[in-house]
């Protein structure tokens, strides 16, 4: 009971923050580079989706062996403090590229850039799901990370418009940095001194290969993670294509685009408590579908827009920030659980870096593997960024909003198929939990 009395809002709220650095990050990472490089650069479409992929390679590597290397290393903050600072060096270096950068460039950066971003976030991920020890507070604690990362999104998508000037969107990105890094240090920060400390995790034994193998053999995690990959794809597919969309379909500027996404963002984060509270009444099995369905009906409206409807677009944006906030409340909540109650039936076995480095894998694989599906199948259909022909806009409009419904739905039909699996970790009543930790 003592542990659940310590971790009050001032401690969640600690260990929320660092997630604003990590979110601010990614959204540029995947919706600005891809733009940044074909676009502001001149490579093809089809060479940065070929690039981003290939990064994503290399994570198929480095994630599921940070993760393992994860269970064996106590010291969660000197791993997050090493993060962060090869995070504030490298993604700078991405952001604004020297004259010339081509797809060499271009693969260095992202690697570099995505190895600090594995390792922040799998030690980051485990560490809250290692000190909540009740299902409510471990949706707690992903809300509060969620929600500043939501911030850290909201003023990524922002701050690049605002900071435009002659030298366009570029220019934008290149000062973005100077907040990056003064942000990461200031929030990983209060993080690292602030946030509760969690149990030491048990010693883990098992070899590299098998300590990987055993957390895919769990089912409900192997199960859970396929769900998240096929929905995570179907969430990536317009992150990787909204600015070519509000672009080219809507021929809006690129203020309206900052715009949109914020307004998108925004509503993502005013949702997490209503989604806390729904998961709470229902379970978190089921108001994630709740939020999937709302994200395919969302979605099809978006397939029938056309230039000016500017009013339709952000009150699509508004609701299917609404449907975001469920995907990024609840599948990590579920994990926890999933993870809780595998070290109930095996103390010692639940292998919580193991398994968010195969979550940070199939994460970024998501945005890679949409990226590197979506450009080239963009091109070819016969879309180039500044298309006006109807053809070309009708096939942009049909990857954007019509591919992530159909992936949507199929990410329903396995969840519902495997409801049972993942019913006891959803269903965890927050009252027999506490019961439990009192006895």
């Amino acid at each position: 009971m003592s542990r659940v009395a310590s971790l009050g809002r001032r401690e969640i709220i600690a260990y929320g923050a660092f997630g604003l650095p990590l979110a601010f990050a990614a959204l540029p990472l995947y919706v600005h580079v891809p733009r940044l490089y074909a676009g502001e650069l001149g490579l093809p479409l089809a060479l940065v989706g070929g690039v981003l992929l290939a990064a994503r390679i290399v994570d198929a590597i480095t994630d599921p062996l940070i993760g393992w290397a994860a269970d064996r290393i106590a010291a969660r903050r000197s791993c997050l403090l090493a993060a962060a600072l090869l995070l504030g060096l490298s993604l700078p270096a991405l952001l604004a590229p020297p004259a010339g950068a081509g797809a060499a460039w271009l693969l260095g950066m992202l690697v570099l850039v995505s190895l600090a971003y594995s390792v922040a976030t799998i030690v980051y991920g485990a560490w809250g799901a290692e000190v909540a020890p009740t299902p409510e507070l471990r949706t707690r604690f992903v809300a509060s990370r969620e929600g500043f990362g939501l911030a850290g999104v909201v003023l990524a998508a922002a701050l690049p418009g605002v900071l435009a000037g002659d030298d366009g969107e570029a220019g934008g990105l290149a000062r973005l940095v100077w907040i990056f890094v003064p942000l990461l240090l200031a929030c990983a920060a209060w993080t690292l001194i602030c946030a509760p400390i969690a149990p030491p995790p048990r010693a883990q034994a098992l070899p590299l290969l098998r300590g990987l193998s055993d957390a895919l053999r769990d089912a409900g995690f192997a199960r859970l993670l396929a769900v998240f990959a096929v929905n995570g794809i179907a969430a990536a597919v317009p992150s990787a294509t909204v600015l070519f969309y509000v672009a080219d379909v809507l021929q809006a500027d690129e203020r309206a685009a900052g715009a949109f996404l914020v307004l998108y963002f925004v509503a993502a984060a005013a949702s997490l408590p209503l989604w806390v509270a729904v998961s709470r009444r229902i379970g978190k099995r089921r108001a994630w579908l709740a939020g999937m369905a709302l994200a395919i009906v969302v979605f099809a409206w978006a397939g029938v827009l056309g230039r000016g409807d500017l009013f339709a677009y952000g009150l699509i944006c508004v609701l299917s920030g609404i449907a975001l906030g469920a995907d990024l409340s609840l599948p990590p909540s579920l994990l926890a659980d999933l993870l809780a109650r595998a070290e109930d039936q095996r103390p010692g076995g639940a292998r919580a870096g193991a398994c968010f480095g195969w979550w940070s894998f199939v994460t970024k694989a998501n945005l890679a593997l949409a990226a590197g599906l979506a450009l080239p199948l963009l091109a070819l259909l016969g879309y180039t960024p500044g298309a006006r022909d109807t053809e070309a806009l009708a096939g942009l409009a049909a990857v954007y909003a019509g591919l992530p419904v159909v992936l949507k739905l199929g990410a329903v039909a396995l969840l519902w198929r495997w409801r049972q699996e993942l019913e006891p970790a959803a269903q965890a009543s927050p009252v027999t939990a506490l019961k439990e930790v009192r006895s």
